[in-house]
């Protein structure tokens, strides 16, 4: 069986790379440098400022809503460069930050690896219809990498229409003092084995909710102790801000449309990249929904698995993800607990499917084989294509392989509903299968997803094609289990 065997629809859209979609970011040279370009700015009458300010905007102001703003928040940046005596006018500030600005083209090398998922507000669509969010990986200068929103409807015959792409792309805000469970900080910091007597006195006082701010409070308290190490309390606070600083939330305008909001790397762990989102729409026990999504941070040196947790895609908490199954790329979350755990897949050694349970969706310790490659077009490694997905049949699980030529392959496995490490039924050959249209690319050869849904009875998949577009597939579900089952 090749992917012609199932009647896989390839739906004729395509989404691809815009490189008129940049953002306004900060950009700041040594300090050495960054003392001269305001020195030279300082010494402009301010005729000149306003004359080089208005420049700007008459070449830029179409390009970025509230430029204005974006500079000076980018002049408070670099504010201890300019000496203290220095009057500053507003126009001046204005133009300090235009000249540490610069504008990033986020999907200039790429626009790739899509996950879908119901949108939040359902109000308004029509019967057998459903309006949907799709998230894409992002890449610009320097393969850094990061989570942009495409939203639209599905119709009754499972085509989609997009609404109207923004020209403009929109960071959000920081929130600069968000809240932390004390409970949930003090088990990070034991899984990072940096719970000792100098974070028991930190975390002491308190409260069970507390804030970044109180926290650096507490350090700084504990710093004026003279009881302990000295290096034993720099390591310690050092990894105590690490986690703090590594678990922050990010907030947009409501204003700002769907396709205008992009979650553009923040922490340590990511400054190299946001990597390959996994949304699901996850559902509580008591019929709450939460989406999550997993990614994959890279720091230039090494990747750690994270967590995005948000109710409305408009507020967004960023969480480390802990303990020793935490590990390597691929992890995604089922959209409920099975047997009372939180469930995941993943692939902890590069090359072989895991599954994983935990009672805290923080923390992951225990994991074992699901599945090794087995047939040819997967020999080199397995892995998830996005989470599973529930059917009275059991979890679908869409599987990427990589086979000779390093060629990437979409696959399915069916998992027991009671007990999903156990694979009831599995596709010989790929689903779907680079044709000679998706072959070439930023990175040839490869289709991937990071996560489908069902709609009308069909299983929609957002597939990537070699890394540099985007396009839809779509199987009949009775088809597939056929298939499957068979």
């Amino acid at each position: 069986m090749n992917d012609q065997t199932l009647n896989i629809r390839r739906k004729s859209i395509t989404l691809t790379q815009d490189y008129a979609r940049v953002i306004a970011k900060f950009y700041r040279p040594d300090g050495r440098r960054t003392n001269h370009i305001i020195k030279r700015i300082l010494k402009l009458t301010e005729e000149e400022v306003e004359e080089k300010l208005n420049n700007v905007f008459d070449d830029f102001s179409d390009r970025h809503k509230d430029l204005d703003t974006i500079f000076k928040k980018h002049s408070d940046f670099v504010k201890k460069y300019i000496p203290r005596k220095a009057q500053i006018s507003e126009n001046r500030k204005c133009l300090i930050g235009a000249y540490f600005t610069h504008e990033y083209s986020i999907e200039a090398a790429a626009f790739f690896n899509p996950s879908i998922v119901m949108h939040p507000d359902q109000s308004g669509v029509k019967e057998n219809e459903s309006r949907i969010i799709l998230s894409f990986r992002a890449t610009g200068e320097g393969h850094i990498s990061s989570i942009e929103f495409r939203s639209g409807v599905l119709d009754e015959k499972s085509n989609i229409t997009f609404d109207p792409i923004s020209r403009y792309v929109e960071q959000p805000k920081v929130i600069s003092n968000p809240k932390y469970d004390k409970h949930t900080f003090q088990l990070k910091l034991e899984d990072l084995e940096s719970w000792n007597e100098i974070s028991d006195n930190i975390l002491y006082n308190l409260e069970n909710q507390f804030t970044l701010f109180k926290l650096q409070n507490a350090v700084q308290s504990q710093l004026l102790e003279k009881t302990i190490a000295p290096a034993m309390v720099d390591e310690t606070i050092t990894n105590i801000l690490w986690l703090a600083k590594s678990n922050y939330e990010v907030k947009f305008d409501k204003n700002h449309r769907i396709s205008e909001r992009v979650i553009f790397p923040v922490s340590e762990n990511e400054r190299n990249g946001i990597e390959d989102a996994r949304f699901v729409r996850f559902i509580n026990e008591k019929g709450e929904v939460t989406y999550y999504a997993t990614y994959t941070a890279f720091n230039g040196f090494k990747i750690l698995p994270q967590l995005i947790e948000t109710k409305d895609f408009l507020h967004f908490k960023i969480i480390t993800l802990n303990g020793k199954a935490a590990q390597n790329k691929g992890m995604a979350l089922f959209p409920r607990k099975v047997n009372g755990k939180y469930m995941m897949v993943s692939r902890q050694d590069g090359e072989n499917m895991y599954i994983m349970s935990s009672d805290n969706i923080h923390f992951w310790h225990k994991n074992s084989i699901l599945r090794t490659p087995r047939t040819p077009w997967e020999f080199y490694q397995i892995g998830n294509c996005g989470s599973p997905i529930e059917t009275k049949h059991g979890w679908l699980l869409l599987t990427h392989g990589v086979g000779a030529m390093r060629e990437y392959s979409i696959g399915v496995d069916l998992l027991d509903l009671k007990d999903p490490s156990k694979i009831i039924g599995s596709l010989k050959e790929p689903l779907l299968s680079p044709n000679a249209m998706e072959r070439e690319g930023y990175v040839p050869n490869v289709v991937y997803s990071c996560g489908s849904m069902i709609h009308n009875d069909e299983l929609i998949i957002p597939y990537a094609m070699s890394d540099t577009k985007s396009g839809i597939a779509v199987v009949s579900l009775d088809e597939l289990f056929n298939t499957l089952l068979d």
